[in-house]
């Protein structure tokens, strides 16, 4: 079939005038972009609009450019060892127990031996949790959503946190899925990063959804913001309160902390990224809080907070050398352990370390930061763990591993997330946390499945 031909007037268009036509279309965008930047830096009408349009333009353009292809996007590193599974293992030094991981290419999460062996999983495409009116609009595709926190209780239960790439806001809520990944209870509060539960089987969640207004005093603050929530859950998944952390912050004696936003941070300004409840030993022997408190960590603030649940009042505050830190808690002595991620500035290895501080001083009294072979290297997310016997596990989530060091800094054990993707396979996915569990942990029933699992793999030679 022959192409319709142009009419003489299409045709007789120099292409001058096309040029021109380009350039007014082009002006016409720019001066769009001038005119909303204007208003929203001057808070007059349409600021909240324009803003509102920011976080879906932002959206919009990162949908097309970088989280199309999930490869691209920060689920995904290149591999840097080109080896997987248990590296390293020395049962007399590492502290023996079954290891919980999540790992950024699906929402699963992880039970294993300390060979690497899988002694259970579970695994729940957020797909198949999320109902219509509930939580986010339209979800990302599952390729695009994990698992960024999840806790094994004794029983078998998991509670995991539904996160992200791609998406503004990025938290899609809390699960909990018994043993065989049914569905007990969800939670689409926005709930992203981090939580805790406390002896008594509350659940300490963080929370953000978009606020329109102003935060009074804090003009450099911009709006429409993300904000950070405390929300308090029941063992059933009710929501028994809701803290609103920017605002606590505000009208604290630490509220100089909101005049150092950086700006980078405005439409984000705390961006906390973890949630550890003070236990019974630790707050007795940490000086600035109390067992039942809260410790949070602050990421674009680099800030760790103690916040009061019963008063909703924030009751002590500190920065120190630290940078984009990560899973900031209190150890049994009183210390705090965290994953600096930006602030390793002395050494020769990575861009990471992890540090014990004493909240005193703010002075460093232990640090690793990997090796020259290994070195640690984490942009984003990253956890860590005090084990019994003294040894620190470090997950590093860019790296997509887990590490096990002594207090000399030797490397007791490690685990490389085994999965692969990427057209050539030479991709590795973020492991965003783990923990070691004893299997004394688990009741007996539970226990006994992980014990069988153990004795089936063994049997098989596997």
């Amino acid at each position: 079939m022959r192409a319709p031909r142009r009419s003489s007037s299409e045709r007789s268009v120099p292409w001058t005038d096309r040029l021109l036509k380009l350039a007014s279309i082009s002006s016409l965008f720019f001066l769009t972009f001038v005119a909303g930047a204007f208003v929203t830096e001057a808070d007059v009408f349409p600021s909240k609009i324009v803003g509102r349009a920011y976080f879906g333009a932002k959206a919009a353009y990162e949908n097309m450019v970088t989280y199309r292809d999930v490869y691209t996007s920060s689920l995904w590193y290149a591999d840097r060892s080109g080896v997987a599974g248990v590296t390293v293992n020395e049962p007399d030094r590492a502290w023996p127990g079954i290891t919980l991981y999540t790992s950024g290419h699906e929402a699963v999460a992880y039970l294993v031996d300390m060979d690497g062996a899988v002694l259970h999983e579970w695994r729940r495409p957020y797909s198949t949790v999320w109902r219509r009116g509930v939580g986010p609009k339209s979800p990302k595709p599952d390729t695009h959503v994990w698992f960024h926190a999840a806790h094994v209780q004794p029983n078998g239960d998991l509670l995991a946190v539904y996160e992200a790439v791609g998406d503004t806001p990025y938290g899609y809520g809390l699960v909990k899925l018994d043993r065989d990944s049914n569905v007990l209870w969800s939670y689409f509060g926005g709930t992203h990063h981090d939580f805790d539960v406390s002896p008594d089987g509350l659940v300490y969640a963080l929370a953000q959804e978009i606020v329109d207004e102003p935060l009074e005093g804090f003009e450099d603050v911009g709006y429409p913001r993300l904000d950070d929530f405390l929300v308090v859950l029941s063992p059933e998944g009710e929501e028994l309160k809701r803290i609103s952390l920017i605002d606590a912050l505000a009208q604290s004696p630490f509220r100089f902390l909101l005049q150092n936003v950086p700006w980078y941070g405005f439409r984000d300004p705390t961006h906390t990224n973890s949630v550890h409840v003070i236990g019974p030993e630790a707050g007795a022997r940490f000086a600035f809080g109390g067992a039942g408190q809260v410790l949070l960590s602050m990421r674009e603030l680099a800030a760790v907070v103690v916040l009061d649940v019963g008063s909703e009042q924030v009751v002590w505050a500190s920065r120190g050398s630290w940078i984009a830190q990560h899973d900031a808690q209190v150890l049994p002595d009183g210390n705090i352990l965290m994953f600096d991620n930006w602030g390793n500035f002395e050494r020769a290895e990575g861009i990471s370390r992890v540090i014990e501080i004493d909240p005193r001083t703010t002075g460093i009294t232990w640090q690793y930061s990997g090796t020259t072979e290994r070195p640690l290297a984490s942009e984003v997310r990253s956890s860590v763990q005090r084990l019994p016997n003294g040894n620190t596990l470090v997950t590093e989530s860019d790296g997509g591993r887990l590490v096990e060091v002594t207090p000399r800094g030797e490397v007791v054990w490690e685990l490389i997330n085994p999965r692969r993707g990427g057209r050539d396979g030479d991709l590795i996915p973020i492991v965003n946390g783990g923990e070691r569990l004893a299997r004394a942990y688990f009741d007996p029933e539970f226990g006994a499945l992980l014990v069988e699992q153990t004795n089936t793999r063994e049997g098989d030679g596997s």
